[in-house]
């Protein structure tokens, strides 16, 4: 079997707007120059983080091909493809392809879509035919279905499907999911640690958007065995990690990327900007890596 192709830390990036809303491509030219100089070793592109369904089909086609652009093979792009309708599906994944991404995530059919493996199985072999690598999304919680080990072992019967992002934030299910031996991306901030020391294959991290330097130094000290490192890491990182999980997530993590220097604007409508306290429990939680984030 030939090596994982997306190990380490995939970024979740936020997608920049200005102050019209409209997105800002200048910005992300520099953000994306920033992390990558930070060392992360991917981009998922129109992720949840960066509002993929707040953004036209047309914006999100636009933010994936500028970002491939960007990139230009300095690290791995994912671009999330997910959508309602199969064939809209398939032409998103089509396009991502088109414009160089190096796979596509896909969350299962949601909006009260269909639970059995049969049909979950029949929906990733209909994008299988697109050709690209397909990154599962477990997502139970938003999309109401739930990934098995036995799903996915199915599942990776097809030469394109690669593995599963899991951010259920359950980690006795993803320890189940780890110990299939197929590769598992951790997507829930708060597990970062136990995911890494139980086997996980790498992440897809948004909450590495604030403060992308230390996340790609507890990636590095993990795959080192340095637990000693990742612990104390870990205590800089947890708090901010486990207060975005709390809740308002998406113009949490685009409010405390401001406050570490990451600013990439304020997040689309339907959010409203945050709160003065929720500013200040932010900042509060970042303690010294507002200060450290920011010089580097």
């Amino acid at each position: 079997m030939s090596a994982f192709a997306f190990p380490g830390l995939n970024l979740a990036i936020t997608t920049p707007f200005n102050e019209s809303g409209l997105i800002d491509f200048k910005r992300l030219e520099e953000l994306i120059e920033r992390y990558l100089s930070a060392g992360v070793d991917g981009f998922v592109f129109s992720s949840g983080t960066g509002m993929h369904v707040y953004l036209t089909p047309d914006e999100s086609r636009s933010l994936i091909e500028q970002g491939s652009r960007i990139v230009a093979g300095r690290a791995k792009v994912i671009a999330q493809a997910s959508a309602l309708l199969t064939a809209e599906v398939v032409e998103r994944a089509q396009f991502a392809k088109d414009v160089g991404a190096d796979g596509v995530m896909i969350l299962p059919p949601f909006f009260e879509g269909p639970s059995d493996d049969n049909s979950l199985f029949d929906f990733y072999a209909e994008v299988a035919k697109v050709g690209v690598p397909i990154i599962g999304y477990n997502l139970p919680q938003v999309a109401g279905i739930r990934i098995t080990p036995d799903l996915l072992r199915r599942l990776c019967e097809l030469p394109e499907f690669r593995a599963i992002k899991d951010s259920s934030a359950d980690l006795v299910s993803q320890v189940k999911l780890i110990d299939t031996g197929l590769e598992i991306l951790n997507g829930a901030d708060p597990l970062v640690p136990f995911s890494l020391f139980a086997g996980c294959s790498g992440l897809i991290w948004g909450g590495a958007n604030i403060a992308p330097r230390t996340c790609v130094a507890i990636v590095k000290a993990a795959s080192e065995k340095r637990w000693g490192d990742v612990r104390s890491l870990w205590r800089q990182l947890e708090p901010i990690m486990t207060l975005l999980w709390s809740g308002d997530y998406v113009p949490s993590a685009y409010a405390a990327a401001k406050l570490t220097g990451y600013d990439c604007g304020n997040a689309r409508r339907p959010f409203h900007p945050i709160s003065s306290d929720r500013v200040a429990a932010l900042r509060n939680a970042l303690g010294s890596l507002a200060e450290q984030e920011s010089k580097r």
